[in-house]
């Protein structure tokens, strides 16, 4: 049976979806924005703090199912702008060691209330 998971220090869905889905050993984190649960906005400065701000909300609902950034397999980043990729690496590294896990990144049109990049994944225990 799948299980709801949510956490009270992520930010609430923006529509109709869930933080993630725990089904068996496998978790699955809907794609995150970089907004701050406390005050529902986006922190200042550009990509950087965004994605920050994404990685700590994911640490929050990895949390609340007993995952670790250790147990993600694979991720997918969504960019507002593709030359934000370096950013993106040096912002990752700070959150994932080798092994690193599998990974997507990819610049689209648009992401949501204009977000700079968003960040899903799945992790297995």
């Amino acid at each position: 049976m799948n299980k709801v998971i949510s956490s009270p220090k992520a930010p609430a869905a923006v529509g109709t979806y869930s933080q993630a889905i725990l089904a068996g050993n496998t978790l699955y984190v809907s794609g995150q924005l970089p907004i701050d649960a406390a005050t529902g906005a986006f922190p200042e400065g550009g990509i950087e703090p965004q994605l920050h701000q994404i990685f700590k909300n994911i640490g929050y609902i990895l949390e609340e199912a007993g995952f670790g950034f250790k147990d993600v397999v694979k991720t997918t980043v969504l960019l507002a702008d593709i030359a934000d990729f370096a950013t993106l690496n040096e912002v990752y590294a700070q959150y994932f060691s080798a092994p690193y896990p599998a990974r997507a990144a990819f610049q689209v049109a648009a992401l949501p209330k204009g977000a700079r990049a968003e960040v899903e994944l799945v992790a297995v225990k």
